[in-house]
């Protein structure tokens, strides 16, 4: 009961300012829906994206990495800030030069419509995925340790979720979502370092600190250099971190639709560079929370489970750490659940609207009567992809959805790279073939390689998948007689 009554609170809130930034005729426009109006104070952009990128997976998750991958996730969060600066300076100037709504406009005006759509659905192929397997891995937990009890289905946990989610979105968009972001990555940071705190109050560092009783560890290894084979090697995981950050935020609707809501191209960037930066800090006290919860498992005589997934929850549910961490927990875990869905499920029907049926060339009325059914009908569509994952019930669906939404990434970074490096132009409606068969490609490859050699790719497969549109491409490509938009420049 008490955790019912703290999620209808939050929620209550979340209601309280969906009306305040819904208020007037302005907060019901398209142009707040999809933009804020350009009107986001930047300082609160960068504090609530943070949340954002913080999912309910990333919240169970990277506290329990460090039983197997020690702390050597950081070397990807390095290479993380270093794509935020890419995003800031190459991809940011021209989505905000070229005055775009979706980012996807840019592959229509360099290579064609052809393009333009292809890019459009894999973002939302990509994005339902994502979106579908975070929220259900929330609404499991939800389920296992609260309604379960009360007989209450899976799926109308889960369907409650996105009907929340539509109910505080549905009116002003983006423009609501800037400020309840803002409020969840609040609660998520309060959340965390409470909850770190509580584990220390637990523990008995015999006159050690916080930080050297970390550091005496096996888990507190960050750098690996000498082992070329390991996916924890430095050189690939923080590359990787960098081409993660510029396909997954600045190729991303999702993420950069936030940014194109602020007064102009200086205040999006300093929003990326406080974002970027404060990403780096956050994910270490993840990690430390991870060890700290190995160390108290050791001192109290506590099975860990055999999923590193359920490491956080099972402390914070089964009564270890006391009632207030449970109330804490559930607050933080439904905060990472909304700031990423209600980013999500907006940027998609933003994404069916501008890019699939063109609303833009249409009258006010009418595009705001197909932007609400759209609307309506993502949140019905995330709600059966979200059902159809629990029909497997099964971890390893979950890391498959996320291997298949990195390959849709690809094709994305692809066709980018190609219009910004080159001056070229290519067969655009061969675009679309070209999309579908380097995942396909890179699949076989990953497989071939793994047979042959025992050598299983890893983050690098995304930069792969990306090299083989760009070749196929160039491949069908001429020379550009005509430059009509020097965009690369």
């Amino acid at each position: 009961m008490i955790i019912l009554l703290t999620i209808i609170g939050y929620f209550a809130i979340l209601l309280l300012i969906a009306k305040l930034t819904g208020r007037g005729k302005e907060g019901k426009t398209n142009a707040a829906f999809f933009r804020g109006e350009n009107k986001s104070p930047w300082f609160v952009l960068a504090f609530g994206m943070i949340g954002t990128s913080i999912s309910g997976v990333t919240f169970v998750s990277v506290p329990g990495m460090v039983r197997h991958m020690d702390m050597t996730y950081m070397q990807t969060v390095f290479g993380f800030f270093f794509g935020y600066l890419v995003v800031a300076h190459v991809l940011l100037p021209l989505y905000y030069r070229l005055n775009l709504i979706s980012i996807y406009g840019f592959l229509g005006q360099r290579l064609g419509p052809y393009s333009y759509k292809t890019g459009s659905f894999f973002f939302l192929l990509s994005r339902m995925l994502g979106t579908a397997a975070r929220l259900y891995l929330v609404c499991l937990i939800l389920h296992t340790y609260v309604f379960a009890p009360w007989g209450i289905p899976f799926a109308v946990i889960a369907a409650g979720s996105v009907i929340a989610v539509w109910i505080y979105t549905h009116t002003s968009g983006i423009k609501t979502i800037v400020w309840t972001d803002a409020l969840q990555t609040l609660c998520l940071v309060i959340t965390l370092i409470c909850i770190i705190g509580f584990v220390v109050q637990q523990l008995d560092f015999k006159g050690l600190s916080v930080w050297q009783t970390i550091d005496s560890t096996p888990y507190s290894r960050i750098f690996v250099f000498d082992d070329w084979v390991s996916r924890q090697n430095f050189f690939k995981q923080f590359f990787s971190g960098i081409f993660i950050v510029i396909v997954m935020t600045g190729l991303d609707q999702d993420m950069m639709q936030k940014n194109l809501t602020c007064r102009n191209l200086r205040d999006a960037q300093k929003n990326m560079y406080c974002y970027g930066f404060s990403f780096v800090p956050l994910n270490f006290l993840f990690l430390c929370l991870g060890i700290l919860l190995i160390l108290l498992s050791g001192q109290m005589n506590i099975a860990l489970p055999g999923v590193n997934d359920d490491i956080l929850p099972m402390f914070a549910t089964q009564g270890y750490l006391g009632q207030a961490v449970l109330v804490l927990f559930t607050i933080g875990i439904i905060a990472a659940a909304f700031s990423s869905s209600d980013s999500s499920l907006t940027a998609m029907t933003t994404s069916v609207c501008i890019d699939l049926l063109d609303t833009g060339s249409k009258t006010d009325e009418q595009a705001n009567s197909i932007r609400k059914k759209i609307h309506i009908l993502m949140s019905i569509i995330l709600i059966g992809c979200i059902c159809v994952v629990k029909l497997f019930d099964n971890q390893s669906i979950i890391d498959a959805i996320y291997m298949i939404a990195s390959y849709t990434y690809g094709p994305l970074l692809g066709m980018f790279a190609f219009g910004l490096i080159t001056q070229k132009d290519t067969i655009d409606r061969f675009v679309p073939y070209i999309a579908v068969a380097s995942p396909i490609i890179c699949y076989g490859i990953d497989q071939w390689v793994f047979y042959k050699y025992q050598y299983k790719f890893g983050y690098e497969l995304l930069m792969l998948n990306g090299v083989l549109t760009f070749a196929g491409l160039y491949l069908l490509s001429f020379k550009k007689h005509l430059n009509k938009l020097p965009l690369w420049k």
